[in-house]
């Protein structure tokens, strides 16, 4: 099979013939037919996250079983599935928790090497989409239905559930509480319109590009803010008769953007970190003004969804029109122009780009 290699930090990948080993017990063998682009594919191809090479990236995808291994009864070859780098035990006390994206089980896991003329390629955050199979631990699939688009169910692999779960399930937002939301790409206008079904009194969207805060009142927002022309913190107090937000998501990595969520919080606010920086990146906050504030900091990996309850019901929101999908998907390339799609991402442009790796584009 093909799969794009990233052989070196801050390179273009190189789509190379990879030989991929049959199922083991407990996995399945896909053919994936999409992977969009996520942010963090970006930080780690640059070296952000550091990370042996040569390592295959993408893991917001969605495919088609070809084949089971010993011990999966949940699936069978011609199922449609999400795949996700949610590998999880169900046990453990994060899953316990509804925390499977930190499962104590799989944290450490080393990931199921593939390879190339007898050298071993990483299977880049447990999932390794950027190809055109792919080997996962059955826990990482949702089963969907048969008329779900394939670039639509790529999408609930990460964007989705992160921005919607850093809503739903990390903050626990409650209805008529006032909402913050800076970054308006692929995860931050799900936690928008998260806030926006959550019942959210206010959202407003802070982001640099006018034609993504355009978005994010299409997705729910009540109030936009360009951080290019106006102070994002006065701005943000401004609007909230300068008491702040209840509740501020970060779904950018960036460090101004998190040192910035700090003092846009009302008292007793939750500044809820979802986007993933470089990583030496590093806060700054005050925590005289956190502890006399009872502000509190929260970390959402992924959402903490759990994908075999919480997919199925993202799933039926976007059936019945409350969750919107299809105008996440901003523009499709064929496979052997995955590094386009990647600098498409790196520029900025669109909401989500989505390579079609089984699917036609």
């Amino acid at each position: 099979m093909r799969a794009a290699l990233c052989r070196e930090f801050g390179k273009p990948f190189t789509i190379e013939e990879v030989d991929l080993a049959p199922p083991g017990p407990g996995e399945v063998h896909l053919r994936v037919m999409a992977c969009a682009v996520c942010h963090s594919d970006l930080i780690y191809a640059d070296g952000g996250w550091g990370g042996d090479l040569p390592t295959v990236l993408g893991h917001e995808a969605s495919g088609e079983v070809l084949a089971v291994g010993e011990g999966v009864t949940e699936f069978a070859p011609g199922d449609r599935a999400v795949l996700t780098l949610i590998r999880h035990c169900g046990d453990c006390p994060c899953c316990a928790r509804s925390m499977p994206a930190s499962c104590e089980t799989h944290l450490r896991d080393v990931s199921t090497p593939l390879s190339r003329e007898g050298d071993s390629v990483e299977q880049g955050l447990k999932t390794a989409a950027f190809a055109e199979e792919a080997v996962v631990h059955a826990s990482q699939l949702v089963k969907i239905e048969d008329d779900m688009p394939w670039d639509v169910a790529a999408l609930l692999a990460c964007g989705v559930i992160t921005g919607y779960g850093a809503v739903s399930n990390t903050a626990r937002m409650p209805a008529g509480a006032t909402v913050a939301v800076v970054g308006c790409g692929g995860v931050g206008l799900n936690a928008v319109q998260a806030a926006r079904i959550g019942g959210a009194s206010q959202i407003i969207a802070v982001d640099l590009a006018e034609d993504r805060l355009e978005a994010a009142q299409r997705f729910g927002a009540t109030e936009t803010l360009n951080a290019t022309d106006e102070d994002p913190i006065r701005g943000v107090r401004g609007r909230t008769a300068k008491r702040g937000a209840d509740f501020v998501f970060v779904t950018v990595g960036s460090e101004t953007a998190i040192n910035q969520a700090f003092r846009m919080g009302a008292p007793g606010a939750a500044i809820v970190l979802v986007g993933m920086p470089h990583g030496e990146a590093k806060a700054q906050f005050s925590p005289v003004i956190l502890s006399t504030l009872s502000q509190r900091v929260l970390g959402s990996l992924m959402g903490h969804m759990d994908i075999k309850r919480e997919i199925p019901e993202l799933v039926a929101k976007y059936r019945s029109g409350d969750l919107l999908l299809d105008e996440l998907v901003s523009n499709r390339f064929p496979f052997d122009e995955v590094n386009a799609a990647m600098e498409a991402t790196r520029r900025g442009e669109g909401l989500r780009n989505v390579v079609m790796i089984g699917a036609n584009a």
